[in-house]
Order: structure tokens, then C-alpha cells, then sequence
């Protein structure tokens, strides 16, 4: 769900663990890189079922958010956003009941920097993994793991 912001990028979202997929009851934590600076910063979410909503829990503060439990319903845009107009990029983050996930930083990676991608199942197997970009084979895994050398 795509909503137009306007703003300063001025901080950072930071998600533990650093991953763009998670598995239906996994937990993440989000936080802001810009804590204890004035403004008051939240961390914010779009969802199916909500727009520009605060990401609130059991434990969460201005700026940190942790969902103990996540649901595909969580699936969504989330983001750092303060009252004096700063932000963050958004990232976005895929929750699945299915029994596979590619485990992938969930910010964007820089050109030329490594990058490594993992498959994993729910429950855990030993299966082989194949790993295509644009539609072509790179490798396959009978770890489930591969790292892409400057990308």
C-alpha cells in the first residue's frame, strides 16, 4: 500500500532481525536511529487493515517498536516519522502462514557491496535451494544459502 509522505529523510528504521520476510509468530523489533534527539520519533506502519497508524505493543516507547507475535495481517510499510517533519525511508515487510521464506537484508544494499540470501523452511528441512535474479538461474544450495559477490 503506497502512501505519499512528504518530509526530511532524517533517520533510520532499523529492523532486528535485519530481514524483509518473516514467518507467521516470528517477532521483530523496529526502533529509530534517531532516539533521544527532540523531536519525538514513532514508528509508523501501513497495512491492509490500517493507514498511518502507529506501530504499538505490549512494549514500545516513541521510538521502538516490537511485535511478539507477527500475522500476515501485519504485512505492510513501516517507516520512522517525527513531529517535526523528519523521516525515514520505508521498508517493507512480508509476514507468511507458508512454509518458505527468503531470508534478505531488508534495506536496500548498496551497488558493488556482497550480499547474502538464505532460504528457509517452516519446519526446517535439508532441501536444495535454487536462487534466480530476473528470471535466471544463479546458483543452487543444499544449505539453503547463497552470497552474491557485487551486486
Amino acid at each position: 500500500m503506497a502512501m505519499l509522505t512528504l518530509c526530511a529523510a532524517v533517520a533510520a528504521l532499523r529492523v532486528l532481525p535485519d530481514r524483509a520476510q518473516f514467518f507467521q509468530y516470528e517477532s521483530v523489533s523496529l526502533s529509530c536511529g534517531q532516539e533521544g534527539n527532540s523531536p519525538a520519533w514513532r514508528v509508523k506502519r501501513n497495512t491492509s487493515m490500517s493507514v498511518n497508524q502507529d506501530c504499538s505493543s505490549e512494549r514500545t516507547n516513541d521510538s521502538r517498536c516490537f511485535i511478539d507475535a507477527l500475522y500476515p495481517l501485519d504485512t505492510g510499510e513501516y517507516w520512522c516519522e517525527s513531529a517535526a517533519g523528519g523521516c525515514s525511508d520505508a521498508v517493507n515487510i512480508t509476514v507468511t502462514a507458508g512454509p518458505v521464506i527468503l531470508e534478505s537484508p531488508v534495506l536496500p544494499v548498496t551497488e558493488g557491496d556482497d550480499v547474502s540470501l538464505r532460504c528457509r523452511t517452516k519446519p526446517t528441512s535439508n532441501l536444495t535451494a535454487d536462487f534466480y535474479k530476473d528470471g535466471v538461474l544463479i546458483g543452487s544450495s543444499s544449505a539453503g544459502h547463497i552470497s552474491v559477490p557485487a551486486v
